[in-house]
């Protein structure tokens, strides 16, 4: 049984703007065995990265990979696979050398 998410009365992820820093929590494909109710075991994951595309299919996604941990790509999430989304805010500099 797949489970749509219904839009919010404030938008929800749909009201997301193309350059906006975003969290995104997707369902993945069911693993493992069936549960005892009859459904499937389903497993989550979370993106971070810059919404590039909003329409009713879902969200297209440029990721924030941490620096030195692989580079950018572009991820389309389906409507359906879309848990909840929210703006974040910018990724916080990191500086080195000693404490002051």
């Amino acid at each position: 049984m797949t489970f749509a998410t219904p839009p919010s009365p404030t938008g929800g992820w749909r009201a997301l703007r193309p350059g906006t820093r975003v969290v995104v929590r997707r369902r993945l494909a069911p693993t493992g065995p069936v549960v005892s109710d009859g459904g499937s075991a389903h497993r989550w994951t979370d993106l971070i990265g810059f919404v590039v595309e909003v329409s009713d299919a879902g969200l297209r996604l440029r990721t924030d990979p941490v620096p030195g941990r692989g580079e950018p790509e572009e991820v389309t999430v389906a409507a359906a696979d879309i848990a909840a989304a929210k703006p974040v805010p910018p990724r916080p500099v990191r500086r080195s050398g000693p404490p002051r």
